[in-house]
């Protein structure tokens, strides 16, 4: 986030532009993630991973004695043993995007942030009594469009940078009321190793291997790995796992904030959050 707000005015990433930033005290706004699977709900303002980048970023936990350089380490030894998905994602293109995915049609209920069955509609209506919901924004009427996995890597971005020298959202704005999505379903591993080297500056998205759209909501379905169906994936957001798809972790899987299988829902809330900007 602090990349992301320097960076925006042309200042460079410091411990000490950051903390003069929160002194002069200027404000801007700033969208706030709705996150929501049946009676689990919660605010993001950074971004959900899936596939190669959430499992670069978890898995290279064990490696955290090497500093930042456990990414681009890890993300090797990824890219050489490269995973795929299988999944299905939905979403509602923003203006100009209309063309990625095929159309699907709209679920016939919808309550607050999310289209639910009846049962889901009860469970949100649980959730919303044990403390602030967000704004309401009905979907109804909306263009929902789907995309089939399997799939290397979802990527839904807020922001535009994830660190301080990877670029994954580079369109990205602080309250277009937009999450920027970027989709690999297939890649070669030599043209992904180029990817992962582009991703500084934000021009990787230029690969033909690369979808990337502005979505107004979108929703994940999470499936097991392709060739190895008792291992699935990891659902990240913010940077914390959410939910794992191992089959041998089941039996913990009240350790995770939500489940692995069943549609994780976002949905985008203009302007809700109020942070500190250098100008």
């Amino acid at each position: 986030m602090a990349k992301s707000l320097l960076d925006s005015v042309g200042d460079l990433y410091s411990v000490s532009n950051a903390t003069f930033a929160v002194i002069r005290g200027y404000k801007r706004s700033l969208d706030v993630i709705t996150v929501l699977q049946g009676e689990t709900k919660f605010f993001s303002i950074l971004m959900l991973t899936w596939g190669l980048v959430a499992d670069i970023d978890i898995e290279s936990e064990k490696y955290r004695w090497m500093g930042s350089a456990r990414f681009d380490f890890y993300s090797l030894l990824r890219i050489m043993n490269l995973r795929r998905y299988h999944g299905h994602i939905q979403f509602v293109p923003a203006p100009g995007y209309e063309s990625y995915g095929e159309p699907i049609k709209q679920y016939s209920s919808c309550m607050g942030n999310t289209i639910l069955s009846e049962q889901g509609q009860a469970n949100n209506a649980k959730v919303q009594s044990c403390g602030y919901p967000g704004p309401v924004a009905s979907l109804d009427g909306l263009e929902w469009r789907s995309i089939d996995g399997p799939f290397v890597s979802v990527w839904i971005n807020n922001v535009p940078w994830a660190g301080e020298d990877v670029m994954p959202a580079p369109e990205a704005k602080f309250s277009d009321g937009c999450l920027d999505a970027v989709v690999l379903r297939d890649c070669p591993k030599s043209a992904l190793l180029s990817l992962m080297l582009k991703m500084s500056d934000g021009s990787y998205v230029k690969s033909p291997y690369v979808s990337y759209l502005k979505v107004k909501a979108f929703r994940l379905e999470p499936g097991q790995r392709v060739g190895r169906p008792s291992k699935g994936g990891i659902v990240d957001s913010d940077g914390e796992v959410i939910a794992r798809g191992d089959r041998v972790n089941n039996g913990n899987q009240q350790e995770n904030l939500m489940s692995y299988g069943p549609p994780i829902q976002m949905t985008v809330d203009t302007g809700l959050a109020t942070i500190f900007s250098p100008r």
